[in-house]
């Protein structure tokens, strides 16, 4: 079947949209980009999230919520705007979990593999961008209900989404150029967690990554 084809390489996959929902801008317009591209890219991306769970029959009840919110929201954008605004709430909640959801079952398959091939190195780093999404949700989230949590966001057409997706991967790198500042206290716990997750994520799962490559290497 197709889908047992595909999700062969549903590592592979995910991580393609991923990286290309993320740096796309940087060879293409960014007017082009964000209107034309990154919406086809970002369906991509959910169908490959999709692809990634669906062994897990666990994870079909959380999948029917995440496709309810999600299309909850491509609903509201053709109501008028005070609804529109109540809706994305839904929205993000809707993002929030499939992205959550996705992340625990790449880790789990991680953590589990037996044999450490490629895909299972780019299932590895995948797991480490999807981390610094749920960041960027959790901040963003954080922002909208408690506004001005976070200083020096730079406002792009009355938007703040990419210096806080920004400022979510430089915090979970645990870099801290500082020209963004958790500034409420819920935002400065939610940036010890981000950095906490991101070295949790390195020094446990890398390495049981790379300790199995090692053996599985001595063995042959």
């Amino acid at each position: 079947m197709m889908v047992d084809k595909l999700y062969a390489y549903r590592f592979e996959l995910f991580l393609f949209t991923q990286l290309f929902i993320l740096f796309g801008s940087l060879f293409i317009p960014v007017a082009i980009f964000e209107d034309w591209i990154m919406p086809v890219f970002l369906l991509f991306n959910i169908a490959s999230g999709v692809l990634l769970v669906c062994k897990n029959r666990n994870s079909s009840f959380f999948l029917l919520i995440f496709i309810s919110l999600f299309i909850t929201g491509l609903i509201a954008n053709l109501l008028n705007s005070e609804i529109n605004d109540s809706f994305n709430y839904i929205k993000l909640a809707s993002y929030f979990i499939f992205y959550a959801l996705v992340t625990l079952e790449l880790i789990k398959q991680v953590w589990k593999a037996k044999v450490i091939g490629k895909n299972v190195i780019l299932g590895l780093i995948s797991g480490y961008i999807s981390l610094g999404l749920l960041s960027f949700f959790m901040c963003l989230t954080i922002e909208i209900i408690y506004p001005n949590s976070f200083s020096g966001l730079i406002y792009e057409d009355g938007n703040i989404t990419e210096t806080l997706m920004y400022y979510s991967y430089i915090t979970l790198m645990t870099i801290g150029y500082g020209d963004i500042l958790p500034v409420s206290s819920i935002a400065q716990k939610a940036s010890v967690f981000i950095g906490l997750l991101g070295q949790f994520y390195l020094v446990i799962l890398t390495a049981i990554v790379v300790g199995k490559y090692i053996s599985q290497s001595v063995k042959k």
